[in-house]
């Protein structure tokens, strides 16, 4: 993956000035884990700096104040960020996507006799689900990552599309990813859905099963962006080229199937996720549910995905109705 040309117009930073790139454990990190591990930032005459935080909510909250200058980020964070619908109003810019799909809704082995082996198949797990859940003396309790989260709201909508209200019929809870496992095998929820590879891990520690991917419930989902303040992107239009150069070569270079193995093996490292690579590995295919990479569809950043995120953000009353088209102005794309 090595033997990165370098760029000649190259924007270059100040001494001691590095960017600081916010980041969680998961898959589709990879990315800017790779553009930094393979030199690519340094190619392009910038110095960058990976953040690895605990939570999303840590990353939100460091952009508001200044300590990140950007941040591998749920799209519906960013938006309820910029828009001031959660803590501090952060003007944000989103000028490329990271990755498309990858996330899945994994549930406690309790609900594996009702629910066939049909992950990719939305329609089936969704009425398997709601006939299981009339069996059962108490509503399911399911974790998200984030209340203003991809993963929130393609939960709600595919919930809704089978018949199961979620603001009545299932208790929502949100817990960081790494935290779900814990919850999971206390049993105090029924399931979860978070990014790769969460759910292959809570499978090979054999406490509970993929149920269903999210690309099933909306195909070619968009799943994390780049997130950048808009007050250093007006300051470093240059070091902003550089930055989106570097991490589209990288999405090219994690697109790569041969190359599954190699970006798992980085990926593992303890500096990073310091999960096992066999499951980072599995995580990385599409076909089997994971995150998609290739440009240009996965790294550019569409105003339609905005709109579509503010819409089912008021849909579940997480913001006001009316603010598709300010959300949409967030997303910048850089070419």
């Amino acid at each position: 993956m090595s033997g990165t040309p370098t760029n000649d117009n190259a924007a270059h930073d100040k001494p001691g000035d590095p960017i600081r790139i916010g980041l969680l454990r998961l898959s589709d990190a990879a990315p800017v884990i790779l553009a930094e591990a393979e030199g690519l930032f340094t190619a392009q005459g910038i110095d960058v700096m990976l953040s690895v935080e605990p939570s999303w909510a840590n990353i939100a909250d460091k952009l508001g104040y200044g300590l990140l200058e950007a941040a591998v980020m749920l799209p519906p964070l960013a938006i309820a960020c910029a828009l001031g619908l959660r803590g501090r109003r952060t003007d944000l810019v989103v000028p490329m996507g990271l990755s498309l799909g990858g996330n899945a809704v994994t549930l406690a082995h309790s609900w594996r006799a009702a629910i066939p082996d049909a992950p990719h198949d939305a329609y089936i797990i969704g009425k398997s689900f709601k006939a299981a859940m009339a069996g059962r003396a108490s509503k399911p309790v399911l974790a998200v990552v984030h209340g203003f989260s991809t993963h929130d709201l393609l939960l709600r909508h595919w919930l809704a599309a089978h018949g199961i209200d979620p603001t009545k019929d299932v208790t929502f809870t949100v817990l960081p990813p790494a935290e779900m496992l814990g919850s999971l095998a206390a049993g105090s929820i029924d399931g979860f859905c978070a990014g790769a590879p969460w759910g292959g891990v809570a499978a090979q520690s054999g406490l509970g099963f993929v149920a269903l991917h999210s690309a099933a419930i909306r195909p070619y989902h968009a799943e994390k962006c780049l997130a950048v303040r808009a007050d250093w992107v007006g300051a470093n239009p240059r070091r902003m080229a550089a930055l989106h150069a570097a991490l589209h070569q990288a999405a090219t270079l994690c697109a790569a199937p041969a190359q599954r193995g190699t970006l798992a093996a980085l990926l593992a490292e303890p500096a990073y996720l310091n999960l096992p690579a066999a499951i980072i590995e599995a995580s990385l295919d599409p076909a089997a549910g994971g995150p998609e990479f290739t440009p240009p569809r996965a790294t550019t950043a569409n105003p339609d995905d905005a709109r579509w995120f503010a819409d089912e953000l008021a849909r579940w009353g997480h913001a006001p109705a009316g603010l598709a088209e300010h959300a949409a102005r967030l997303y910048q794309p850089l070419k």
